[in-house]
């Protein structure tokens, strides 16, 4: 449930950019779930998941099978390998561009 709903113009440009702003797709170079995922730093990276994504994932239906299922802070190495190649060939710039 949302509990605040943007009306104004600037507020729902800060929405779009801090949620679509620099944004890039990413496949995964093993089940190729596609994400969109930008970093801020070389420490924080934002993805953004859709049910497509989720369930082509094969790292996370491993995942799900355990005892207790998956984990939610656990992410897919797999992909985090892919996110990283990408920075290095340069389709990922590192560093916020106007606080986004």
């Amino acid at each position: 449930m949302v509990s605040f709903r943007p009306t104004s113009a600037e507020t729902l440009e800060d929405q779009r950019l801090y949620t679509q702003a620099r944004m890039v797709e990413v496949d995964c170079l093993d089940c190729l779930a596609r994400v969109r995922v930008k970093k801020n730093s070389h420490h924080h990276t934002s993805i953004q998941w859709d049910a497509e994504a989720l369930g082509q994932c094969a790292e996370f239906a491993r995942q799900a099978q355990q005892p207790g299922g998956r984990a939610v802070p656990e992410g897919c190495p797999r992909l985090r390998d892919s996110i990283e190649r990408a920075v290095r060939d340069g389709r990922i710039s590192i560093g916020a561009e106007d606080g986004y």
